[in-house]
């Protein structure tokens, strides 16, 4: 989360992109015997973790530069992000053709106040959000409600405007083989470094065997990054493609899952769960938060499962009976179809859609409440894209500091 958003007492140096190292030394000193307290270096470090909030932390580290170097360094962050995962802050969601609402998750922490007024004011009712991971918000702009909508599709990060938005030239169309018909498009897009580089799936079918056609964003092109058949029908399920780890996952039958190698442009399968099979709006991936495996969230009421699978086997991780949590909130009386319409990382929440309402289910804190229902201006509900807090955040680099020199 970038600093000038936060809201606090120091100057953050908003005309200059770097922080004065003098200056972060000459920042006052505590006295003894707080001094030998905030000097022990492994002290401080541990101080430093119980913060909680990213936020809060940037604007520790500019109490002098002793606490930026603490705060700041690879090791120390990994351990604050175990302790403190990413918060969701909220969530967007398509209620009409033209219309998407940003929806915040209340109660936030103060420091918070900033950035969710930022992302519920970033919308206009002519885009439409298609896909969201981190602070990434793909969107399809529309003329007016009752056009198609134009060619280009837009990259907008919501919560740090000063990265820009990268325009999407339009997607590349493929003329299917004699006998094959579509099947299946797709946007998605891993992150590279600093950035991301984005990818476009096109597959086609002749009801017996499948190809996947796989492009790639390069310098503002669409190329051809590989095509591959698989002997699979794969036709199209209500199962969401997921990157991980240079590899694309993605139903291929009813109980399998489909796996695209981007380093082998091979294609591999495995089974799901023994007895599991993909149902309609009942069944979605989620990564791991260190792409070590791929989570499997399904949805049979009255139980939620989440399944993980790490090389070749599937754990059972966690099972939520959803009665129980209905009746806890005063919801016993729940008729009708349950669709999931959406998963956190890590496997972290469920958005469930229920007739006219949508509920959050927090999986490791238990939690369940309504958080939207859907008025007479709506239409619908489109699929969920949460807004999650920036991580890693974003630290003013130090002048006269070899590392930002070298970038």
């Amino acid at each position: 989360m970038d600093p000038s958003e936060i809201p606090h007492r120091v100057n953050l140096f908003p005309n200059s992109p770097c922080v004065d190292e003098e200056t972060l030394q000459q920042s006052a000193r505590p006295f003894d015997p707080v001094s030998k307290v905030l000097g022990d270096d492994d002290l401080l470090m541990e101080i430093l973790l119980l913060i909680g909030c990213p936020t809060t932390l940037v604007c520790a580290a500019l109490v002098c530069k002793q606490w930026f170097c603490h705060a700041s360094d690879p090791a120390f962050l990994c351990r604050f992000s175990k302790l403190h995962p990413p918060c969701l802050l909220g969530f967007y969601v398509n209620t009409r053709i033209d219309l998407s609402r940003f929806v915040p998750m209340l109660p936030q922490p103060a420091e918070f106040d900033a950035v969710i007024r930022r992302a519920s004011s970033s919308l206009d009712k002519y885009k439409l959000i298609l896909d969201d991971w981190n602070d990434i918000v793909f969107t399809n702009k529309f003329k007016n409600h009752e056009e198609e909508p134009e060619s280009i599709h837009i990259v907008l990060n919501l919560l740090c405007p000063e990265r820009g938005m990268v325009s999407v030239p339009p997607f590349p169309i493929h003329e299917c083989q004699d006998g094959y018909f579509h099947t299946f498009s797709r946007l998605l897009f891993k992150e590279e470094g600093d950035g991301f580089s984005y990818v476009y799936l096109d597959m086609e079918s002749d009801g017996t065997k499948s190809t996947m056609h796989v492009y790639m964003l390069q310098d503002g092109v669409w190329c051809v990054h590989a095509s591959a058949t698989t002997q699979l029908p794969c036709l199209p399920l209500k199962l969401n493609p997921l990157i991980v780890d240079n590899k694309i996952y993605m139903a291929a039958t009813l109980s399998e899952i489909l796996v695209l190698d981007f380093t082998a442009l091979s294609f591999s399968t495995f089974q799901l769960p023994q007895g599991l099979v993909i149902g309609d709006h009942g069944t979605m991936l989620s990564r791991a938060d260190d792409d070590s495996g791929v989570y499997l969230i399904h949805l049979k009421e009255p139980q939620l499962c989440i399944w993980l699978r790490t090389r070749d086997n599937w754990l059972l991780v966690d099972t939520i009976c959803l009665h129980e949590m209905y009746a806890k909130l005063g919801m016993s009386d729940v008729r009708g179809c349950v669709w999931i319409n959406q998963v956190g990382g890590n496997a972290e929440f469920v958005f469930l859609q229920m007739g006219r309402c949508l509920v959050y289910v927090g999986i490791k804190c238990r939690k369940l409440c309504k958080v939207y229902e859907l008025t007479s201006e709506d239409q619908w509900f489109g699929p969920i894209q949460p807004c999650m807090t920036i991580w890693p955040p974003t630290f003013p680099a130090l002048k006269d500091d070899p590392a930002s020199d070298a970038t």
